[in-house]
């Protein structure tokens, strides 16, 4: 059984409405910013700009995440999660309404619809993000926090393979729309489920933030002054902004250009969740041994190779299908090595006892950089002829971009110093199978309190 019972697991057991949490969350995520919406706006008649700008709402608001930590010591950890998760499913709803709709001819306004639905529910999230890690960090005894961890992604992993076999099933049975409208209706279903786990939890003791003098001092001189940070800070940007594009227009030019069918789709980027898996699994027993600088090169020289190979089926027109599983998976494993990479690698030149800036601001510029780049690069992949099609030159030209920067950073992240042996993660859960969006939650200007409390009526979690 994939859900803890009290006689399979007595310890996870009381904790296991954070981990239905996850399970229905991953339903509702999954299609809100990923794949199914990059089809459903090209099935709208988006072109690659107005692609670009809905994927890129989740890394170009997430500064919002440290701004709403200013309301947690009013409002709490649970009641501002519960605020912006509540907030975000009833953004579905348009998506749902157009998808009823079914126009034959979409018209311009239903483009905008979508654009400004993926908005608010970006921004939402991104309010609901600022308290939940360390909301549900502080509610998990020490004991078993790896064991929670580990069981969360597969539960989520499980969510998201399943709903992506799902939708590609249907995808070959039924007309887009239908599909559409079900899909969808399953990401509110899962919003509204992962709402309610999410209300049974136990609130925690409000934080204390840091002040905002020492935010408005301290943020330009740790980005400004040398140091191992600011250095390590300015080589993460340049793949965060080369990569960030690649996953959606990758789906726009196979399903708007190459013609692929919107269930082979599915099915390829189901299969970046497998190289993802495999990664981590493979890095396990590695990481602690090896330090992280290995698993840089490694996922650079891997996004080097992902180049390369698009690059090499562009130059076939297309034609050379049976390369594209192959490039999925191995997107999954290099995504999955550099985050792990990354985290690690923080956790080392950080000192624990004054990482909430820091942390903060690394994921806050490199996530708000990386979500420029879908909005730029989609304006110049913009096709001069009539339809959805992309600019396959400017494609090419992007993994010309991506292929260079992978060989220089491939190079440089040698220079890096690093300490030898293990350390604390920073991030417990829910990097793994999104990794980059990940990096996005390590904005975390909050510290953990040593109390914890319960809502009335609430069941204790320890």
């Amino acid at each position: 059984m994939l859900f803890p019972t009290q006689k399979r697991d007595p310890e996870l057991y009381p904790h296991r409405h954070g981990l239905y949490f996850s399970f229905f969350n991953a339903l509702n995520w999954q299609v809100a910013i990923g794949t199914p919406t990059v089809l459903f706006m090209q099935h709208l008649g988006a072109d690659s700009f107005q692609v670009g700008l809905v994927f890129a709402w989740t890394f170009l608001l997430t500064p919002v995440q440290v701004l709403a930590t200013a309301f947690l010591p009013h409002l709490g950890f649970k009641r501002l999660t519960l605020a912006g998760w509540s907030a975000r499913g009833w953004c579905l709803v348009v998506p749902i309404g157009l998808a009823i709709l079914a126009p034959r001819q979409p018209l311009p306004w239903m483009i905008y619809a979508m654009v400004t639905s993926m908005f608010l529910y970006s921004l939402s999230r991104a309010v609901g993000g600022a308290a939940l890690t360390t909301w549900l960090y502080q509610l998990i005894p020490a004991p078993i926090s790896g064991r929670y961890w580990a069981t969360d992604q597969i539960l989520s992993g499980v969510a998201i393979v399943g709903s992506l076999v799902l939708y590609s099933a249907l995808f070959f049975i039924f007309p887009p729309y239908v599909v559409f409208f079900v899909q969808y209706s399953i990401a509110i279903l899962g919003a509204w489920m992962a709402n309610r786990q999410l209300n049974i939890l136990p609130d925690v003791e409000r934080p204390k933030l840091l002040s905002l003098e020492k935010i408005i001092t301290e943020t330009p001189r740790l980005i400004t002054e040398p140091s191992l940070f600011r250095t390590y800070l300015w080589l993460s940007v340049p793949l965060f902004v080369t990569i960030t594009p690649l996953a959606p227009f990758a789906a726009y030019y196979l399903k708007a250009t190459a013609g692929l069918m919107a269930a082979s789709i599915m099915l390829l980027t189901m299969l970046t969740y497998f190289g993802l898996i495999a990664a981590n699994w493979f890095m396990r027993t590695h990481m602690d041994q090896h330090g992280a600088i290995p698993f840089f090169r490694l996922s650079y020289a891997f996004f080097g190779l992902i180049a390369a190979g698009w690059m090499l089926f562009l130059q076939s027109d297309g034609r050379w299908l049976i390369m594209l599983p192959f490039l999925y998976f191995l997107q999954g494993f290099a995504s999955a090595c550099w985050t792990s990479a990354n985290l690690t690698y923080l956790s080392k030149i950080i000192p624990e006892q004054d990482r909430a800036l820091p942390v903060s601001i690394h994921g806050a510029v490199i996530t708000f950089l990386g979500g420029c780049s879908p909005v730029l690069w989609g304006l110049f992949m913009k096709s001069s002829t009539e339809g959805t099609a992309i600019n396959v030159a400017v494609f090419q030209a992007f993994f010309v971009v991506l292929l260079l920067s992978s060989v220089v950073l491939y190079w440089r992240v040698r220079q890096l110093p690093e300490k030898t042996g293990a350390s604390g993660p920073l991030l417990q859960g829910g990097w793994m199978l999104r990794p980059f969006r990940g990096v996005a939650n390590l904005i975390n200007l909050v510290e953990p309190a040593t109390g914890k409390k319960t809502d009335e009526g609430a069941p204790p979690m320890n």
